[in-house]
């Protein structure tokens, strides 16, 4: 500092912290300018110019552009708008960067190939409104026209996936996937077909309340089986697959007969594919919501047990 309490450009740098040649670049471009020149020539700047110039030390940490700083040197915004501006635009780049980071330890994790990885980073840095979107589509398209079950259509649109800001890996691998077998024309055929199946039986009479009933009289009487180790195709089977036979009989009004069996396994057939599960099990995983117990291996038990012909007859010993 001189005499007259003006601070030369090297004792600027040693008060700030910044090189001389980012001052002299400040000063030069007119958003730190020097206050005077000494008998020599060389910049001399006032505290005015300190204090200026530890602002623009402060904002360019924070990341503005030089653009902005210069606004609000000039004061053509002030610093509450550009940090309310500029916090919103971190928060995009926090969350990207916290997307990255999935992706990367998912790729690390699956050894995924380049295309895999590319996908994958394309389809986890959709919107939500994106996700949103692609999911909507997959359901018009599978349940549009129909007169389908209305209340679950109406849980399928609600149950959208919702990927957090700071994704676990497995919730972006788990979206990837969801997003894959959403444009699978395969599954989006079977699920068709399921959704006729549903319209079919509306257009026969509502029995929308009994598929409730039915689904867990399976899920007790076929997982104690499974529990006790006893097979499809074995003798034992006859009186669980009699029993849920002639439960379905009473529902749908119909005889205990060799027909309602092969109806019911056809309806059977048509409902277990188990791509129908896993879609339930990954929007689970993306949402962070419980895991849905897994029903496949019990109407894959009472599909086994229906094949193999052991209640052909209701009268069977």
């Amino acid at each position: 500092m001189d005499g007259d309490g003006l601070f030369t450009i090297g004792a600027l740098a040693r008060r700030t912290g910044l090189t001389v040649k980012t001052i002299r670049f400040y000063s030069d471009t007119g958003i730190v300018p020097s206050t005077n020149r000494s008998p020599a020539g060389y910049r001399l700047y006032d505290i005015t110019a300190l204090a200026r110039l530890d602002l623009v030390r402060t904002l360019r940490d924070l990341g503005l552009e030089l653009a902005v700083i210069r606004q609000v040197l000039d004061r053509q915004i002030s610093v509450p708008e550009v940090a309310a501006a500029h916090a919103d635009a971190l928060e995009v780049q926090i969350r990207t960067l916290r997307l990255r980071r999935a992706v990367l330890r998912a790729v690390a994790k699956r050894g995924s190939t380049p295309k895999e990885m590319d996908l994958m980073h394309k389809l986890a840095k959709l919107s939500d409104d994106d996700r949103r979107r692609l999911v909507n589509d997959f359901i018009d398209d599978t349940f549009g026209g129909l007169e389908a079950n209305p209340d679950f259509v109406a849980l399928m649109r609600s149950a959208m996936p919702e990927l957090p800001d700071d994704p676990e890996p497995e919730q972006v691998e788990a979206w990837v996937e969801l997003a894959e077998l959403t444009q699978d024309p395969a599954f989006r055929a079977s699920v068709r077909r399921m959704a006729e199946h549903q319209a079919n039986e509306r257009a026969q009479g509502d029995t929308t309340g009994l598929h409730q009933e039915l689904t867990e009289a399976v899920r007790d009487r076929v997982g104690d089986a499974l529990a006790a180790g006893i097979a499809p195709a074995s003798a034992e089977s006859v009186p669980v697959v009699r029993d849920l036979t002639a439960r379905y009989a009473r529902a749908f009004n119909r005889a205990d007969d060799g027909e309602l069996r092969e109806w019911l396994l056809t309806r059977l057939e048509t409902a277990n594919d188990p791509r129908a599960e896993r879609y339930w099990h990954l929007l689970a995983v993306i949402n962070a919501w419980p895991l849905p117990p897994s029903l496949a291996p019990v109407f894959a038990w009472l599909i086994a047990a229906l094949r193999a012909g052991t209640s052909s007859s209701p009268t069977t010993a």
